[in-house]
Protein backbone atom coordinates (compact mmCIF):
# COMPACT_ATOMS: atom_id res chain seq x y z
CA UNK A 1 0.00 0.00 0.00
CA UNK A 2 1.86 3.36 -0.96
CA UNK A 3 1.38 6.35 1.10
CA UNK A 4 -0.80 8.56 -0.56
CA UNK A 5 -3.72 4.75 0.35
CA UNK A 6 -2.88 4.77 4.04
CA UNK A 7 -4.33 6.80 6.59
CA UNK A 8 -2.40 9.91 7.59
CA UNK A 9 -2.12 9.31 11.84
CA UNK A 10 -0.17 12.34 12.22
CA UNK A 11 -0.75 16.21 10.56
CA UNK A 12 1.45 18.92 11.74
CA UNK A 13 1.36 22.35 10.08
CA UNK A 14 2.70 25.62 10.98
CA UNK A 15 4.16 24.05 13.84
CA UNK A 16 6.47 26.63 15.57
CA UNK A 17 7.45 26.70 19.37
CA UNK A 18 9.13 29.44 20.66
CA UNK A 19 11.37 30.33 23.84
CA UNK A 20 11.74 33.48 25.55
CA UNK A 21 15.68 33.77 27.02
CA UNK A 22 16.23 35.29 30.30
CA UNK A 23 12.85 35.88 31.89
CA UNK A 24 12.82 32.70 34.24
CA UNK A 25 14.53 29.71 35.19
CA UNK A 26 16.34 30.62 38.27
CA UNK A 27 16.09 27.57 40.25
CA UNK A 28 13.33 28.65 42.74
CA UNK A 29 10.18 30.84 42.61
CA UNK A 30 12.14 33.32 44.88
CA UNK A 31 14.73 33.70 42.89
CA UNK A 32 12.62 34.59 39.49
CA UNK A 33 10.09 36.83 42.13
CA UNK A 34 13.56 38.77 42.83
CA UNK A 35 15.13 38.98 39.39
CA UNK A 36 11.49 40.71 38.30
CA UNK A 37 11.00 42.79 41.07
CA UNK A 38 14.63 44.18 40.39
CA UNK A 39 13.57 44.63 36.67
CA UNK A 40 10.89 46.66 37.34
CA UNK A 41 12.60 48.70 39.60
CA UNK A 42 15.51 49.16 37.01
CA UNK A 43 17.60 47.54 39.13
CA UNK A 44 20.82 44.55 39.06
CA UNK A 45 19.13 41.46 39.02
CA UNK A 46 20.14 39.96 41.96
CA UNK A 47 20.56 37.13 40.31
CA UNK A 48 22.83 37.15 37.36
CA UNK A 49 26.15 35.24 37.09
CA UNK A 50 28.66 38.12 37.21
CA UNK A 51 29.73 38.36 33.05
CA UNK A 52 26.67 37.73 32.13
CA UNK A 53 25.24 39.79 28.83
CA UNK A 54 22.00 40.98 30.56
CA UNK A 55 21.14 42.32 27.34
CA UNK A 56 19.96 39.16 26.41
CA UNK A 57 16.90 39.52 28.80
CA UNK A 58 13.59 39.50 26.62
CA UNK A 59 15.22 37.37 23.48
CA UNK A 60 13.52 34.54 22.24
CA UNK A 61 14.56 31.50 20.57
CA UNK A 62 12.31 29.29 18.05
CA UNK A 63 12.77 25.83 18.29
CA UNK A 64 10.29 24.82 15.77
CA UNK A 65 9.64 27.70 13.31
CA UNK A 66 7.51 26.24 10.96
CA UNK A 67 6.66 22.89 10.65
CA UNK A 68 4.95 20.71 7.92
CA UNK A 69 4.74 17.05 8.36
CA UNK A 70 2.73 14.16 7.37
CA UNK A 71 2.78 10.91 9.12
CA UNK A 72 0.87 7.74 7.38
CA UNK A 73 -0.36 4.47 9.21
CA UNK A 74 2.30 1.56 9.60
CA UNK A 75 5.38 3.79 9.10
CA UNK A 76 9.12 4.08 10.29
CA UNK A 77 9.83 7.25 10.38
CA UNK A 78 13.52 8.38 11.69
CA UNK A 79 13.72 12.22 12.35
CA UNK A 80 17.68 13.15 12.53
CA UNK A 81 19.40 16.08 12.62
CA UNK A 82 22.27 18.44 14.58
CA UNK A 83 21.83 19.29 18.28
CA UNK A 84 19.44 21.64 18.96
CA UNK A 85 17.73 21.29 15.52
CA UNK A 86 14.46 20.43 16.91
CA UNK A 87 14.41 17.06 17.09
CA UNK A 88 13.09 16.57 20.85
CA UNK A 89 10.78 19.99 20.66
CA UNK A 90 8.72 18.06 17.87
CA UNK A 91 8.53 14.94 20.29
CA UNK A 92 7.32 16.81 23.04
CA UNK A 93 4.66 18.62 21.33
CA UNK A 94 3.47 15.27 19.75
CA UNK A 95 3.64 13.96 23.06
CA UNK A 96 1.55 17.06 24.33
CA UNK A 97 4.37 17.55 26.90
CA UNK A 98 4.15 20.68 25.79
CA UNK A 99 2.18 23.18 23.52
CA UNK A 100 2.98 24.33 20.43
CA UNK A 101 3.28 28.74 20.13
CA UNK A 102 1.30 28.42 17.10
CA UNK A 103 0.38 25.83 14.15
CA UNK A 104 -1.81 22.38 14.50
CA UNK A 105 -1.33 18.91 15.89
CA UNK A 106 -3.56 16.62 14.61
CA UNK A 107 -3.40 12.97 16.00
CA UNK A 108 -4.60 9.93 15.73
CA UNK A 109 -4.84 7.37 18.23
CA UNK A 110 -2.57 6.84 21.25
CA UNK A 111 0.48 7.96 21.94
CA UNK A 112 3.02 5.79 23.66
CA UNK A 113 6.25 7.68 24.55
CA UNK A 114 9.24 7.09 25.28
CA UNK A 115 11.45 10.60 25.43
CA UNK A 116 14.18 9.58 27.99
CA UNK A 117 15.11 6.92 30.90
CA UNK A 118 12.31 7.09 33.41
CA UNK A 119 9.77 9.29 31.21
CA UNK A 120 6.24 8.18 32.79
CA UNK A 121 7.75 6.12 35.69
CA UNK A 122 7.22 6.61 39.33
CA UNK A 123 10.66 5.78 41.38
CA UNK A 124 9.03 4.46 44.30
CA UNK A 125 6.62 1.49 42.87
CA UNK A 126 7.62 -1.55 41.70
CA UNK A 127 8.14 -2.55 37.89
CA UNK A 128 4.92 -4.21 37.77
CA UNK A 129 3.21 -1.27 39.28
CA UNK A 130 4.27 1.23 36.66
CA UNK A 131 2.99 -1.10 33.89
CA UNK A 132 -0.39 -1.11 35.54
CA UNK A 133 -0.12 2.71 35.77
CA UNK A 134 1.09 3.26 32.13
CA UNK A 135 -1.67 1.25 30.62
CA UNK A 136 -4.21 3.06 32.80
CA UNK A 137 -3.38 6.00 31.14
CA UNK A 138 -3.36 4.99 27.53
CA UNK A 139 -6.64 3.97 28.23
CA UNK A 140 -6.44 0.05 28.73
CA UNK A 141 -8.21 -1.68 31.74
CA UNK A 142 -6.68 -4.30 34.12
CA UNK A 143 -7.90 -7.19 32.33
CA UNK A 144 -5.95 -5.57 28.63
CA UNK A 145 -2.81 -5.07 31.09
CA UNK A 146 -2.97 -8.71 32.44
CA UNK A 147 -3.18 -10.35 29.17
CA UNK A 148 -0.34 -8.09 28.27
CA UNK A 149 1.71 -8.57 31.34
CA UNK A 150 3.99 -11.73 30.34
CA UNK A 151 5.57 -10.28 27.59
CA UNK A 152 6.10 -7.07 28.97
CA UNK A 153 7.85 -9.03 31.91
CA UNK A 154 9.58 -11.70 29.37
CA UNK A 155 10.85 -9.18 27.12
CA UNK A 156 12.24 -6.59 29.37
CA UNK A 157 14.20 -9.50 31.20
CA UNK A 158 13.61 -7.96 34.40
CA UNK A 159 11.37 -10.60 35.73
CA UNK A 160 13.23 -11.34 38.92
CA UNK A 161 13.23 -7.69 39.70
CA UNK A 162 9.33 -6.65 38.36
CA UNK A 163 8.40 -6.23 42.47
CA UNK A 164 10.83 -4.20 43.00
CA UNK A 165 10.47 -0.75 42.85
CA UNK A 166 12.40 1.03 39.85
CA UNK A 167 14.61 3.44 41.73
CA UNK A 168 16.75 0.25 42.39
CA UNK A 169 17.11 -0.42 38.76
CA UNK A 170 20.34 0.32 36.65
CA UNK A 171 19.64 2.64 33.74
CA UNK A 172 20.10 -0.50 31.72
CA UNK A 173 17.30 -2.46 33.61
CA UNK A 174 15.18 1.08 33.22
CA UNK A 175 15.49 1.14 29.56
CA UNK A 176 14.21 -2.72 28.81
CA UNK A 177 11.32 -2.19 31.25
CA UNK A 178 10.48 1.18 29.68
CA UNK A 179 10.67 0.09 26.43
CA UNK A 180 9.05 -3.01 26.82
CA UNK A 181 6.03 -1.12 28.26
CA UNK A 182 5.82 1.04 25.59
CA UNK A 183 6.39 -1.58 22.90
CA UNK A 184 3.47 -3.86 24.32
CA UNK A 185 0.95 -2.02 25.68
CA UNK A 186 -1.83 -0.85 23.13
CA UNK A 187 -0.81 2.50 21.45
CA UNK A 188 -1.03 3.10 17.79
CA UNK A 189 2.03 5.35 17.67
CA UNK A 190 4.80 4.77 19.21
CA UNK A 191 7.22 7.79 19.95
CA UNK A 192 11.10 7.17 20.70
CA UNK A 193 13.84 9.57 21.59
CA UNK A 194 17.80 8.06 21.71
CA UNK A 195 16.31 5.35 24.45
CA UNK A 196 18.29 2.47 22.20
CA UNK A 197 21.79 4.32 23.16
CA UNK A 198 21.95 2.89 26.77
CA UNK A 199 21.03 -0.59 26.89
CA UNK A 200 23.51 -3.36 25.60
CA UNK A 201 24.29 -3.71 21.52
CA UNK A 202 21.91 -7.47 22.20
CA UNK A 203 18.97 -5.49 23.77
CA UNK A 204 19.46 -2.79 21.11
CA UNK A 205 19.23 -4.99 18.35
CA UNK A 206 15.69 -6.82 19.98
CA UNK A 207 14.33 -3.34 20.23
CA UNK A 208 15.11 -2.48 16.80
CA UNK A 209 13.63 -5.38 15.36
CA UNK A 210 10.41 -5.19 18.08
CA UNK A 211 10.14 -1.74 16.19
CA UNK A 212 10.33 -2.71 13.07
CA UNK A 213 7.37 -5.97 14.15
CA UNK A 214 5.47 -3.23 15.56
CA UNK A 215 5.38 -1.24 12.33
CA UNK A 216 5.24 -3.89 9.53
CA UNK A 217 3.10 -6.33 11.12
CA UNK A 218 1.26 -4.62 13.88
CA UNK A 219 0.18 -1.66 11.31
CA UNK A 220 1.24 0.68 14.14
CA UNK A 221 3.63 3.94 13.81
CA UNK A 222 7.06 4.54 14.92
CA UNK A 223 8.52 7.77 14.87
CA UNK A 224 12.57 7.35 16.09
CA UNK A 225 14.89 10.04 17.15
CA UNK A 226 18.58 8.82 16.70
CA UNK A 227 22.49 10.10 15.88
CA UNK A 228 23.06 6.40 15.08
CA UNK A 229 22.61 6.65 11.08
CA UNK A 230 23.13 2.16 11.10
CA UNK A 231 20.01 1.98 13.62
CA UNK A 232 18.20 4.73 11.12
CA UNK A 233 19.04 2.46 8.36
CA UNK A 234 17.81 -0.29 9.79
CA UNK A 235 14.73 0.18 10.86
CA UNK A 236 13.21 3.38 9.20
CA UNK A 237 11.31 3.60 6.03
CA UNK A 238 11.72 6.89 5.80
CA UNK A 239 13.07 9.87 7.11
CA UNK A 240 13.24 13.66 7.89
CA UNK A 241 16.05 16.04 8.68
CA UNK A 242 15.90 18.96 10.96
CA UNK A 243 17.77 21.99 10.73
CA UNK A 244 17.10 25.24 13.05
CA UNK A 245 13.68 24.17 13.65
CA UNK A 246 12.63 23.57 9.82
CA UNK A 247 12.76 20.75 7.82
CA UNK A 248 15.44 20.73 5.84
CA UNK A 249 14.23 17.02 4.52
CA UNK A 250 11.92 14.93 4.02
CA UNK A 251 11.91 11.37 2.20
CA UNK A 252 14.23 7.92 1.37
CA UNK A 253 16.61 7.18 4.27
CA UNK A 254 19.99 7.14 2.55
CA UNK A 255 19.42 10.86 1.06
CA UNK A 256 18.53 12.01 4.08
CA UNK A 257 21.73 10.68 5.83
CA UNK A 258 23.63 12.20 3.30
CA UNK A 259 21.80 16.09 3.68
CA UNK A 260 22.72 15.67 7.46
CA UNK A 261 26.20 14.92 6.88
CA UNK A 262 26.24 17.86 5.33
CA UNK A 263 24.75 19.80 8.09
CA UNK A 264 27.51 18.60 10.61
CA UNK A 265 30.38 21.50 11.42
CA UNK A 266 34.29 20.80 11.80
CA UNK A 267 34.71 23.99 12.62
CA UNK A 268 33.05 24.03 16.21
CA UNK A 269 35.77 23.98 18.63
CA UNK A 270 33.79 24.70 21.58
CA UNK A 271 31.17 23.43 23.41
CA UNK A 272 28.93 24.32 26.15
CA UNK A 273 27.64 20.65 27.86
CA UNK A 274 26.18 22.11 31.07
CA UNK A 275 22.88 22.18 30.06
CA UNK A 276 23.15 19.55 27.06
CA UNK A 277 20.74 16.22 27.61
CA UNK A 278 22.03 13.05 28.67
CA UNK A 279 22.40 9.73 27.14
CA UNK A 280 20.76 8.18 30.16
CA UNK A 281 18.56 9.41 33.26
CA UNK A 282 21.50 9.18 36.22
CA UNK A 283 24.40 10.75 33.88
CA UNK A 284 25.45 13.96 34.61
CA UNK A 285 24.30 13.91 38.59
CA UNK A 286 27.26 12.92 40.29
CA UNK A 287 29.75 14.19 37.66
CA UNK A 288 29.08 16.80 34.87
CA UNK A 289 31.32 17.83 31.85
CA UNK A 290 30.79 21.26 31.96
CA UNK A 291 33.08 22.50 28.52
CA UNK A 292 35.02 20.64 25.88
CA UNK A 293 37.43 22.64 23.82
CA UNK A 294 39.45 21.66 20.94
CA UNK A 295 42.60 23.57 21.96
CA UNK A 296 44.60 26.39 19.64
CA UNK A 297 42.29 25.25 17.01
CA UNK A 298 39.97 27.59 14.42
CA UNK A 299 38.93 24.87 13.33
CA UNK A 300 38.65 20.79 14.11
CA UNK A 301 40.72 19.86 11.15
CA UNK A 302 43.86 18.07 12.09
CA UNK A 303 46.73 17.09 9.88
CA UNK A 304 47.29 14.05 10.26
CA UNK A 305 50.67 14.85 11.56
CA UNK A 306 49.68 17.43 14.70
CA UNK A 307 48.32 15.87 17.63
CA UNK A 308 44.61 16.28 18.67
CA UNK A 309 44.53 18.47 21.79
CA UNK A 310 41.30 18.99 23.82
CA UNK A 311 40.24 20.36 27.27
CA UNK A 312 37.10 19.59 29.85
CA UNK A 313 36.14 21.10 32.29
CA UNK A 314 34.44 19.05 34.95
CA UNK A 315 32.81 18.74 38.59
CA UNK A 316 31.69 16.30 40.74
CA UNK A 317 28.78 16.66 43.37
CA UNK A 318 30.58 13.63 45.69
CA UNK A 319 34.03 12.50 46.76
CA UNK A 320 35.90 9.84 44.22
CA UNK A 321 39.00 8.36 44.14
CA UNK A 322 39.58 7.34 40.52
CA UNK A 323 37.03 8.86 37.41
CA UNK A 324 37.89 7.17 34.07
CA UNK A 325 37.47 8.44 30.46
CA UNK A 326 37.42 6.40 27.07
CA UNK A 327 36.47 7.93 23.68
CA UNK A 328 34.33 6.23 21.65
CA UNK A 329 34.97 7.05 17.93
CA UNK A 330 32.70 6.86 14.83
CA UNK A 331 33.05 7.71 10.86
CA UNK A 332 30.67 10.72 10.14
CA UNK A 333 28.02 8.35 8.80
CA UNK A 334 28.00 6.90 12.30
CA UNK A 335 29.72 3.96 11.89
CA UNK A 336 31.86 2.67 14.82
CA UNK A 337 35.65 2.95 14.10
CA UNK A 338 36.51 1.90 17.65
CA UNK A 339 37.24 2.97 21.13
CA UNK A 340 40.22 4.11 23.53
CA UNK A 341 41.36 2.34 26.47
CA UNK A 342 40.23 4.16 29.71
CA UNK A 343 42.32 6.40 31.47
CA UNK A 344 42.36 8.24 34.39
CA UNK A 345 41.42 11.56 35.68
CA UNK A 346 42.55 11.11 38.78
CA UNK A 347 40.61 11.74 42.31
CA UNK A 348 38.12 14.53 42.78
CA UNK A 349 36.12 16.47 45.43
CA UNK A 350 32.46 18.63 45.34
CA UNK A 351 32.76 22.15 45.40
CA UNK A 352 35.66 23.01 42.64
CA UNK A 353 35.68 22.64 38.96
CA UNK A 354 38.79 20.61 37.41
CA UNK A 355 40.33 20.89 34.25
CA UNK A 356 41.65 17.77 32.05
CA UNK A 357 43.54 18.25 28.99
CA UNK A 358 44.33 15.04 26.86
CA UNK A 359 45.53 14.48 23.79
CA UNK A 360 44.39 11.52 20.45
CA UNK A 361 46.55 10.86 17.58
CA UNK A 362 44.93 11.26 14.60
CA UNK A 363 47.55 9.51 12.35
CA UNK A 364 45.69 6.08 13.80
CA UNK A 365 42.79 7.52 11.74
CA UNK A 366 42.27 7.80 7.74
CA UNK A 367 41.35 10.36 6.05
CA UNK A 368 37.98 11.74 6.41
CA UNK A 369 35.70 13.13 8.79
CA UNK A 370 34.88 11.55 12.20
CA UNK A 371 32.94 12.13 15.62
CA UNK A 372 33.44 10.95 18.69
CA UNK A 373 31.39 10.83 22.33
CA UNK A 374 32.97 11.12 25.49
CA UNK A 375 31.96 7.93 28.25
CA UNK A 376 32.82 9.22 32.04
CA UNK A 377 32.41 6.30 34.34
CA UNK A 378 33.39 4.44 37.80
CA UNK A 379 34.64 1.68 38.32
CA UNK A 380 36.48 -1.29 36.33
CA UNK A 381 35.45 -1.31 32.27
CA UNK A 382 33.68 -4.86 32.81
CA UNK A 383 31.50 -2.84 35.85
CA UNK A 384 31.59 0.37 34.72
CA UNK A 385 29.31 2.62 36.08
CA UNK A 386 27.64 5.52 33.71
CA UNK A 387 28.96 9.03 35.50
CA UNK A 388 28.29 11.51 32.26
CA UNK A 389 28.11 10.68 28.48
CA UNK A 390 26.19 13.63 26.79
CA UNK A 391 24.16 13.61 23.97
CA UNK A 392 27.02 15.71 21.88
CA UNK A 393 28.68 14.41 18.65
CA UNK A 394 32.23 16.05 18.59
CA UNK A 395 33.26 16.61 15.08
CA UNK A 396 36.85 16.63 13.70
CA UNK A 397 38.18 15.80 10.25
CA UNK A 398 41.55 14.37 9.33
CA UNK A 399 43.05 15.64 6.50
CA UNK A 400 46.47 14.55 4.33
CA UNK A 401 46.39 11.02 5.90
CA UNK A 402 47.96 8.16 3.35
CA UNK A 403 46.32 5.75 5.53
CA UNK A 404 43.32 3.34 4.00
CA UNK A 405 40.84 2.48 7.00
CA UNK A 406 39.22 -1.22 6.97
CA UNK A 407 36.01 -2.18 6.18
CA UNK A 408 34.32 -1.79 9.77
CA UNK A 409 33.31 -4.74 11.86
CA UNK A 410 29.73 -4.22 13.45
CA UNK A 411 29.41 -2.96 17.29
CA UNK A 412 32.58 -1.20 18.43
CA UNK A 413 34.41 -1.41 15.81
CA UNK A 414 38.10 -3.51 14.77
CA UNK A 415 40.60 -0.68 16.49
CA UNK A 416 41.11 -0.79 20.26
CA UNK A 417 43.12 2.63 20.62
CA UNK A 418 45.43 3.47 23.05
CA UNK A 419 44.39 5.50 26.09
CA UNK A 420 44.67 9.09 25.66
CA UNK A 421 47.38 10.81 26.79
CA UNK A 422 47.08 13.47 30.03
CA UNK A 423 49.04 16.44 29.70
CA UNK A 424 49.58 19.82 31.45
CA UNK A 425 48.75 22.73 29.84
Amino acid sequence: MSANEKRPVIEVTGLKKQYKLGQIGGGTLTHDLQSWWARVRGKEDPNTVIGTDQRLFGQTFMALNGVDLTVYQGEALGIIGRNGAGKSTLLKLLSRITAPTEGEIKIRGRVASMLEVGTGFNNEMTGRENIYMNGAILGMTRAEIDAKLPQIIEFSECGDFIDTPVKRYSSGMFVKLAFAVAAHLDSEIMVMDEVLAVGDMKFQQKCLGKMSDVANQDGRTVLYVSHNMSTIRQLCTRCVVLDKGRVIFDGDVEQAIAVYMDTTDVNVVHYDLADVARMTGSAGKRFRLETLDFVGKESSVFADTEKMRVKITWRVSEPFAGIHMKMNLHARDSTPVGITHPVDLGPAEPGKIYTSVFEFDPSLLGEGQYFFYLDIFDGALAHAVCLDKPVTEFAFEVTNSDLTMPEWASGWGRIHFPPVKLVQE
